[in-house]
């Protein structure tokens, strides 16, 4: 479908919106039962459709080269058997979690009698925005039915008949449950103006997600008219301290950057300290080349291996999003967090380090969204945290914050119980 000018677009976003709407006053007020049913009846769904979700996905892929997409792009547009079940699996254990709606978060009695209880409560209609990778289509709308939200997706041009595929079968689950199927709604067109129209869609949506790169994220923040959960940009770093183990820091450090580095977990540089340069250092930089990975790296750094290639100030703050990686030495602890400070997107820092004490400090001193010790940055994920899945990474500071799973796409209300009192 293509949409030919910005009332069009408007139209239709506010179209699909209502009918999420209606649909989620039925499903937020629905018991867990129903809802978990139908994301198990979704996880059978994909696995009985594998094939036919390769194929679609397969010729998506091939578009997808033929208009040069990038490598890591490429990676993200791609699903496999293993992928396709991991989505079941992720919907699945979706399922599986606590219900998020109606949990009693606080409840007191003041002392003129009423009773006051703080109830958690669904959003409302989501927005999802996304470039290639189809999975999120399942994520999202699984944690949304979950949470007792509707969802209305825009995926990118790049994954459009793999999403739209897998957007059919959530709503399948759905309708197989009983539950209303325009809950999940695609919006069925890649044009831009849908997303001008989303961003603008007050009253209609109440919360965008964005999924994507750099580009699609500052345009969201900076033209939404609606409340954004998102990062800008996913800048990791690894501190190795001179107090770490060396095959740890090793292990994590490969892992970190070359697991996959098309995901906004993935380490984009190592602090080093510097007395163990000659040492760890070495044994880190050796790993990485001999893994794949360009290093870009201080002159203390490139003094460690003839493959190493000089780094330049644009090296320090770069999410290359590829096998690149910046490393430089530091003189101590201070020193890593306050180029952590300057360089981070807020997003997620792993501390090498065997003194709890020093990892104490980190968490301390470093105020991203997802601190840790001893632990690859690929970590940075919802599956990872026993969320299931995740619609996203958030780093801003109000509501969600950090992987924004089930328990994050809830709001929460008053409930104020009296016996008769009238306020003086």
């Amino acid at each position: 479908m293509t949409v030919t000018s910005k009332k069009d677009a408007r139209e239709l976003v506010e179209k699909l919106a209502d009918a999420a709407r209606a649909s989620q006053l039925e499903i937020g007020q629905t018991d867990a039962d129903s809802r978990n049913a139908a994301l198990r009846h979704a996880a059978d769904l994909l696995r009985h459709s594998r094939q036919q979700i390769l194929d679609a996905n397969q010729r998506d892929v091939q578009r997808g080269m033929k208009a040069g997409l990038s490598d890591a792009f490429i990676d993200r547009l791609t699903l496999t058997e293993d992928r396709i079940e991991a989505m079941a699996k992720g919907a699945e254990d979706i399922a599986g979690l606590a219900d998020p709606l109606g949990v009693e978060l606080a409840r007191w009695t003041q002392p003129n009698g009423l009773d006051i209880t703080r109830l958690s409560t669904a959003l409302g209609v989501i927005g999802i925005i996304y470039e290639s990778r189809p999975n999120v289509t399942i994520d999202a709308a699984a944690l949304c039915i979950k949470s007792g939200n509707a969802c209305v997706l825009r995926g990118g041009s790049d994954s459009q008949e793999t999403s739209y595929l897998l957007a059919g079968l959530m709503r399948d689950g759905l309708k197989k449950a009983g539950l209303p199927e325009d809950a999940v709604q695609m919006i069925p067109t890649s044009d831009r103006l849908a997303v001008d129209a989303m961003l603008g869609a007050s009253g209609k949506i109440d919360v965008i997600v964005p999924r994507g790169g750099k580009g699609l994220v500052q345009r969201v923040q900076e033209y939404a008219r609606v409340p954004v959960f998102a990062h800008l940009e996913g800048i990791c770093h690894l501190f190795i301290s001179a107090r770490a183990d060396i095959k740890k820091a090793v292990d994590i450090a490969v892992n970190a950057k070359m697991r996959r580095v098309g995901i906004c977990g993935s380490a984009e540089t190592i602090l080093i300290e510097k007395q163990v340069t000659e040492t760890i250092g070495r044994e880190v930089v050796s790993a990485l080349i001999e893994a794949g990975c360009e290093v870009r790296g201080s002159k203390e750094i490139a003094a460690l291996h003839p493959g190493v290639i000089a780094a330049t100030a644009k090296d320090w703050g770069c999410e290359f999003l590829a096998p690149i990686i910046a490393i430089k030495t530091v003189a101590d602890l201070p020193e890593a967090c306050r180029h952590i400070q300057k360089y981070g997107s807020g997003h997620t820092e792993s501390i090498l380090s065997e003194d709890i004490a020093e990892q104490e400090a980190f968490f301390a001193a470093i105020d991203s969204a997802i601190v840790m010790a001893n632990a690859s940055t690929q970590f940075a994920d919802g599956g990872e945290f026993g969320m299931g899945a995740e619609i996203g990474i958030a780093t801003g500071r109000l509501h969600a914050r950090g992987p924004v799973g089930a328990s994050q796409l809830t709001s929460f209300k008053y409930i104020v119980r009296g016996h008769g009192q009238t306020r003086p």
